[in-house]
């Protein structure tokens, strides 16, 4: 099981923190993500591309890099 860290602007609060949680966890391949507003990002694990993690986010309406 792989491990990617992601960052995340624009999550201000709980409800922001779980949508994104959830559009991690629709991605193929994830086991398990944890988001945290501070200091803005998540830690996926399992074997989804990155190019689909962050595809996941900013469909939310958040801005996702890899790092």
């Amino acid at each position: 099981m792989g491990e990617t860290t992601l960052k995340i602007t624009g999550m201000n609060c709980e409800h922001c923190m779980n949508t994104v949680t959830r559009a991690l966890q629709g991605v193929a391949g994830v086991e398990k993500a944890e988001v945290s507003l501070k200091p803005g990002g998540a830690v996926v694990y399992g074997d989804a591309r990155v190019e689909a993690l962050i595809a996941a986010v900013t469909e939310k309406g958040y801005q996702c890099a890899a790092g």
